[in-house]
């Protein structure tokens, strides 16, 4: 398919999404259709085994929507945009594969929420990130209050919503908004390296370890850990958990198949 606001590449087993609408990615609604198709085909490809979303350039990620673009659209007209947005993010969030975010410059509004809908998330030490809609006089709209508390705590999540406050790539690190900080210019290269990896594991163990959690958050715990119970014996009888134990009892490096 041919995109006009990402990008998508592949190398090996990796595929790197791109926003590309420089110089500071603004999000419009052909933005998320487009991110739709491409994570529905990069989760059917099975060349691929980890997916990459960053932003084109040297500037941002994402400044998020825009606003002059999305301003004076009638209630009909949001609640169309609003379901490719949700429809968008609920694809990235459920992709089977493992999903990482490099943040570098500004991750705002719907560029975080982007970044929350992934599995993991690295970030430039100087990076902007953070959901200040209330400062427009609006909320976050696209996952923001949701996944966001359920990543970093009701009681931080509402502080920074709140007051519209953003926060540095460093303060994100420690609070747990993003997995890990580093200088910008070595953003892709970890990200790359954790895709690496990544794409190195059993790919039926990590997609279940994956549904296992995120289906699991919304459970009561009995039901979670009947799920996770569920989960293990289908990686416990697959070919690649055959191979990994007995790889383990022979001493030697297992050769996983993803089957």
């Amino acid at each position: 398919m041919i995109y006009s606001t990402i990008s998508v590449e592949k190398e090996e087993s990796i595929a790197v999404v791109s926003l590309s609408r420089p110089p500071v990615n603004f999000l419009i609604p052909k933005s998320y259709i487009e991110l739709y198709h491409a994570f529905s085909e990069l989760d059917r490809d099975d060349t691929v085994s980890v997916i990459i979303l960053t932003g084109a350039g040297d500037k941002c990620f994402t400044v998020g929507l825009d606003i002059i673009h999305a301003a004076g659209k009638t209630m009909s007209e949001y609640l169309g945009f609003a379901k490719a947005v949700r429809k968008a993010l609920d694809r990235i969030a459920n992709t089977k594969k493992p999903t990482i975010a490099a943040l570098f410059g500004f991750a705002l509004g719907g560029g975080c929420e982007l970044a929350l809908a992934c599995d993991l998330r690295v970030a430039a030490n100087d990076a902007t990130i953070g959901c200040p809609e209330v400062n427009l006089g609006i909320m976050p709209g696209s996952g923001g209050t949701q996944r966001m508390a359920r990543l970093i705590g009701v009681s931080k999540t509402k502080e920074l919503l709140l007051m519209g406050d953003t926060v540095t790539g460093e303060e994100a690190a420690r609070i747990g908004l993003v997995n890990k900080v580093v200088p910008k210019e070595a953003v892709m290269d970890e990200a790359r390296n954790w895709a690496e990896r990544l794409a190195k594991r059993p790919k039926i163990a990590v997609s279940l370890i994956k549904k296992a959690i995120d289906q699991g958050m919304n459970m009561d715990l009995a039901s979670a850990i009947s799920l996770e119970s569920e989960c293990f014996a289908v990686s416990y009888v697959s070919e690649d958990g055959r191979e990994g134990m007995s790889a383990f009892a022979q001493k030697r490096k297992p050769v996983f198949k993803g089957k």
